[in-house]
């Protein structure tokens, strides 16, 4: 299989899947900005959405959206309890997780990047934020993880977004138990093997 990526991006979070399900994944660096891949092509001819990630399957077809595609590597690997077996009422919840977090705070996180966004508005994004981190906080407050004390991918996705914030100057200290969160998930063996092949640690 093939990801194809960009560093610290979303697509951080099925590569963080993979080294935590043990499934060996080929990179494809991607700049999302010039859509030119490492090592030469249009990234577009692949993907016409220009977005990563974007996973390329044993057998030649493709599988975009990250929830989705995180779904699909923990599938490969049950025993890797990276998400609860199908059709349980814990895989729902699950969803709902990834539900909340591509539409509340990866999105939420969007006009912050975008260099034509007002000032006055990205005010109001960040108070946006701030409010889903409240309840982020409490939700984490006396739990290890998103699904209690198993690492599922809503772990890994969370903890890509949460990086955001030092790109974003939002100051994530002022949420303690996210701040813990993100180092407690940041220890992880297979965290720390994603972010150093992404080139995100030295």
């Amino acid at each position: 299989m093939k990801l194809f990526y960009a560093p610290g991006v979303c697509s951080l979070s099925p590569h963080i899947a993979f080294h935590e399900a043990g499934i060996p994944v080929e990179l494809q660096k991607v700049d999302t900005k010039t859509k030119a891949m490492e090592g030469g092509g249009d990234y577009r001819e692949i993907n016409p959405k220009g977005y990563v990630p974007f996973l390329q399957l044993d057998d030649g077809s493709y599988l975009g959206e990250g929830p989705a595609i995180v779904q699909y590597i923990a599938d490969l690997k049950p025993e890797s309890k990276l998400a609860p077996a199908n059709g349980t009422m814990e895989r729902y919840h699950l969803q709902e997780w990834l539900g909340f977090l591509n539409s509340e705070i990866h999105k939420g996180f969007g006009p912050l990047f975008k260099p034509n966004t007002p000032d006055e508005y990205k005010v109001i994004v960040r108070e946006n934020l701030a409010g889903r981190f409240d309840w982020l906080s409490t939700e984490l407050k006396d739990r290890q993880y998103l699904m209690g004390d198993t690492f599922t991918v809503a772990d890994g996705y969370l903890f890509t977004l949460l990086g955001w914030t030092k790109w974003t100057h939002i100051d994530l200290t002022k949420w303690p138990a996210l701040a813990d969160y993100a180092l407690r998930v940041s220890a992880r063996p297979a965290v720390q093997a994603a972010l150093k092949a992404e080139g995100l640690l030295k």
